[in-house]
This record gives C-alpha cells, structure tokens and sequence, in this order.
C-alpha cells in the first residue's frame, strides 16, 4: 500500500476543512435568512412614521448591503484558511510564512480589490433606488437655510400666478381662479386691495416697472391694466413656523384646506373696473407681461396667438402667430425688447422687437410635452419649465440644444430666476419646490409638512431679492400663497 507524503496529507485535510466550513456556511445562511424574516417580520409590527414602501425599500437595500459583506466575510476567511495550508505545507518542509506579513502583501491587496469592487458595485446597483432616499434626507438639512415666513390666505379658489412690485411700496400680487387679484402686506399677511373687474379666472398679474398699475390676464378673454394705492400695515412680529411639527409627505383632504377668507380679504378695499381692457383674444388669456419701458404690453392666449398691444391707446400693435396649439406663458426680457411665448406644441418662440421696422422670430425645440413656462435670465438666457418633468437652459446664441437640462420627478410649472443669484426655483404638480442652480446642480427642497408647505399642486413662484423678510413666494391651488425667506449664501456654500 503507497504511503502518503505529509504535504499531501496536510493538503486532504484542508480540503476537507474546506468542505465541512462550506456546509456549515450554507446552514449559517439559512438559519441568517429565517432570522432576517423574523427581523423584518418584527419590524413591519411595530409603529413606524415611514410610509410602508420606502421601509420596504429600505429593508432590502440594507438587506442587500448586509450580504455582500457577508460574502466579502466569507471569501476572506477562505484566504486566511488558504494561508494556514499553505503554512502547514511549508512547516512540513522546514519553513514557515508570517501571517500577518501575508495578510500585509496577498491578503490586503485581494480584500482591497474586493472592497473596491463592492464599492463600485453598490454605486452602480443602488444609486438610483437610494437617491429617492438620500434627498428626502436632504431636506432635514436644509430646512434652516429654506424658512417659511408667512402664508397668505383670502382666497375663495386656487391660485395660479404670483407677483412682485417694482417700486414701493413693495407689495405681493395673487391671481386666482375664484375671478379676484389680492394685493397683501409681505409683513403681515394683510390684503390690501381686491380687484374684481374679471368675470372669469384671473390667470396671471404683472405689476408695471414705474407706476402702481397692475396687469391681469383672464379666462373672460381680456387682459385688464387697472390702478391701485395701497398703504403698509404696521408690522406685526412673526411667528416662527419652523417651530411646528409635523411628518414630511402628509396626505390632506378638502377639510384641511385654509378657509376662503382666513385674513379677512372681504374687507380691503375693492377696485372694480379698469384703466384698459385689452380685448383682442377669442380664447382664454392665459398669461400677460409688460415690455420694457411699461409702454407696451404682450398677452399670451388659447386661441394660440400672442398680442402686443400699446398700453396708452389699448391698441394692437402685432399679432403672434405660429404656434399649432394653445398658448401656456409669456414673459418679456427685463432689459430688451424681447419676448418668449411657451405653447403646448412642445415649443417655445422667442420674439425680437428690438428692430421698429421689423420683428424676427426663433423657435426652441427639445421638450416632448407642453411647455408650461419660459422665463428670461441675466444675459442670453433662456429657462424653460415643461409636463415632459425636465426644466432645460438655453442659449439664445445655440437654439439647436440646451446647455443644461435638469430631470425632476413631476411636471413643472411656472418658473422663476432669481437673477442676482441664478437660482431657479420649480414649482411641481407634487406639491414640491425645488430650487437648482443654472447649471442643473439641485440646491434644495423647500420644506413640507402638515403644518408648512402647500397641500395641493404648487402652480406659480416668484423671486424678490431685495426683500429683506421674504425673497421667495410660491402659489398653489391649495388656496394660498406662502412667502419663504432663502439663506442664498448658506445655499450656495452647502452646494
């Protein structure tokens, strides 16, 4: 009978090791699963304030992490029972290896290699379902930097276009679909004026660059240019909202909605007809916008034209026609003669009056839904917000793409540049506002809860960067209009 050597009795051995460790492994692993069912199991009973598919989601992402550790656990245990065998062989022959000199060169080259592997490989699988995750985590953070100031409720129906005045006193304008445009106190959340001049949906309101007139759009198919004067409250101090509780992403029904005149807008004074109707549409005047200068004025419509009309004389002056589908918005470029109308035909159209003697036309492709808004920007830039969920920043000088193009999770609505910071801020049809930089790095997610933020589809925002209380209003159609005061240096240092 041969006789074995002791080499090839110490390699059996091990192998035999080998083969009782990965039985034992196997069991391990699954008595690893049942117990993990149970945990899972222990978790789901308890009370918990994560809506159930994101703990879900949860549980198995760490699920996943816990066994690729697991498996990187086990393949160095191989390699250290490697190292024993190969330390009994070379034992039998007189020699011997250090261990832990092994574990320096072979053993931390092959675990590094594996952790690096791991690393990238939970990058790659993960980054997508954890995303969701991580900016909700977000928020917390930046919710110090994003604070609500003041909410201002009168309205009777949703809101869907909010403004600024130009010159003092500084007052903030709402437009809703219950036929009434509010004037408000930015300090005290008081109205100030009501105009009721419409007899259909007040879509949009624009305050003249020099003059306390207001232009409103409506769905009576005019667009009114009516005067105001209104006088400042007497501050009152604010309370700090941030101070209330509540879970982020709360459901509300009708009930929780602000009654129709919370702030007692039925008794600030009324202004009842205009200075100028404009009554050029045979649609739904969806939007409207002073040109520079205030001497002219351009409406946007469903009957899938623009009109520019003269102010003074209530006159048309062009006709805009081009658009295959309705009008969304128009806004007009603060320093230049220059105007862009967005449409449901998925475009957008840049209008040049620059020239007296005539006026050229540019059309931006590259959505594929509405164009639910486009806005000017510092120099020849151009932002637009679409249904197809993405916001996109074009150069007027290249309209062939966009040189930067945001992704969101919603459809987008009206859109707004704070233009001394270029901070877009994006309302969504989700009840979210986002605000990104111009070259599509997300800044931050205005808080919600069910005690801050709106309740329903956030239609309108709104920059004023020289307020020293509120630099950012939103709408929606929850009823009411909120004014957030925005640490843009502690945002931009956070980015």
């Amino acid at each position: 009978m041969p006789i074995e050597s002791g080499s090839c009795a110490s390699a059996r051995q091990a192998k035999q090791k080998r083969k009782s460790h990965s039985l034992s492994i196997r069991r391990t692993n699954s008595s690893e699963q049942e117990r993990a069912g149970l945990q899972r199991d222990m978790l789901e009973g308890q009370d918990s304030k994560l809506p159930s598919s994101v703990r879900n989601t949860l549980l198995e992402l760490f699920g996943q992490i816990e066994r690729e550790f697991e498996n990187l656990y086990i393949e160095n245990l191989e390699l250290r029972r490697e190292i024993d065998t190969l330390n009994e062989r070379l034992a039998a022959e007189g020699q011997t290896i250090d261990g832990a000199e092994l574990s320096k060169g072979q053993l931390k080259t092959k675990a590094s290699h594996s952790t690096s592997q791991l690393s990238q490989k939970l990058k790659t699988t993960y980054k997508a379902s954890t995303s969701k995750i991580v900016s909700s985590f977000k928020t917390t953070t930046s919710r110090a930097i994003c604070q609500l100031v003041k909410e201002y409720i009168g309205h009777r129906d949703g809101i869907w276009d909010v403004s600024v005045t130009k010159t003092q006193p500084v007052v903030l304008g709402t437009a809703s679909a219950d036929h009434t445009a509010l004037l408000w106190s930015i300090e005290t959340g008081k109205c100030l004026a009501k105009y009721v001049g419409h007899v259909g949906s007040v879509n949009s309101i624009k305050f003249h660059p020099t003059e306390q007139v207001a232009l409103t759009a409506s769905g009576d198919q005019t667009a009114h240019i009516w005067r105001y004067m209104v006088q400042l409250p007497t501050p009152q101090p604010t309370a700090d909202c941030n101070q209330m509780s509540g879970e982020d992403e709360v459901e509300f029904s009708d009930k929780d909605e602000p009654d129709g005149d919370g702030d007692g807008s039925s008794d600030c004074p009324t202004v009842r007809a205009p200075l100028t109707s404009l009554k050029s549409h045979q649609g739904v005047v969806i939007a409207a916008d002073w040109l520079v200068g205030g001497k002219q004025a351009v409406t946007a419509s469903w009957d899938r034209t623009a009109n520019l009309y003269d102010v003074e004389t209530s006159e048309l002056v062009h006709s805009l026609t081009g658009h295959d589908q309705e009008l969304t918005h128009c806004c007009t470029h603060p320093t230049q003669r220059l105007v862009v109308t967005s449409s449901r035909d998925t475009t957008f159209r840049l209008w040049d009056f620059r020239d007296p003697s005539i006026h050229s036309v540019n059309v931006f492709q590259g959505h594929t839904d509405t164009v639910t808004s486009a806005v000017f920007t510092v120099g020849d830039n151009v932002v637009s917000g679409s249904d197809d969920r993405t916001v996109k920043v074009w150069d007027l000088k290249n309209m062939r793409s966009p040189i930067a193009t945001i992704r969101t999770d919603s459809a987008v609505n009206r859109i707004n540049v704070c233009v001394g910071q270029r901070i877009i801020a994006l309302p969504h049809d989700n009840r979210q506002v986002r605000l990104f930089d111009m070259s599509g790095v997300r800044l931050a997610r205005l808080p919600r809860s069910n005690r801050q933020g709106h309740r329903r589809m956030v239609c309108c925002s709104a920059w004023s960067e020289d307020h020293p209380i509120c630099n950012l209003f939103t709408c929606g159609f929850d009823r009411q209009a909120i004014g957030w005061n925005i640490n843009i240096p502690a945002l931009l240092q956070e980015k």
